[in-house]
């Protein structure tokens, strides 16, 4: 199986090929996060450490996205969003907020939570049980409306 760093490198040299600028320049992006993760543990990156840079990168890319578009910048910001759309095609199958919603009830149900003080149970669980497939913040927000927290 290809390591994260060979799957940017082969995807890198298509849009190379391609004369794809855009794609380039964000995955260069990434290669280079990439590697200084990669000298930063003194080890190569497992999945997991990829999937965190991945979603990294999108939320600065939605971030800037946002100030663009405060900025009345249209232009940047729909880059921003193209690149963040690039970076999104390296995550896991992504789960959707109703099964989200069904595994957080039934969690709150079962544990008999209520208010602030379950988000934390809540969100332990639910980031273990999706893992990569979902984003903490989606689970939050989630938990929040079901906790009425």
């Amino acid at each position: 199986m290809d390591t994260p760093q060979q799957r940017i490198e082969a995807d890198l040299k298509a849009a190379l090929k391609a004369k794809d600028k855009e794609r380039l320049s964000t995955l260069r992006l990434l290669l280079t996060e990439i590697k200084n993760e990669k000298i930063r543990l003194g080890e190569e990156i497992d999945e997991k450490t990829f999937i965190a840079l991945v979603r990294r990168g999108i939320k600065r890319r939605d971030d800037a996205e946002a100030q663009y578009r405060k900025g009345n910048r249209p232009e940047l910001a729909d880059k921003e969003k193209r690149e963040a759309e690039i970076l999104a095609a390296y995550l896991p199958q992504q789960v959707g907020e109703d099964e989200i919603r069904a595994a957080v009830e039934e969690f709150v149900r079962s544990e008999g939570l209520a208010g602030p003080r379950g988000m934390g149970p809540v969100m332990k669980a639910m980031l273990a049980r999706f893992g990569a497939s979902t984003d903490g913040a989606t689970i939050s927000r989630i938990a929040r409306e079901i906790l009425g927290g």
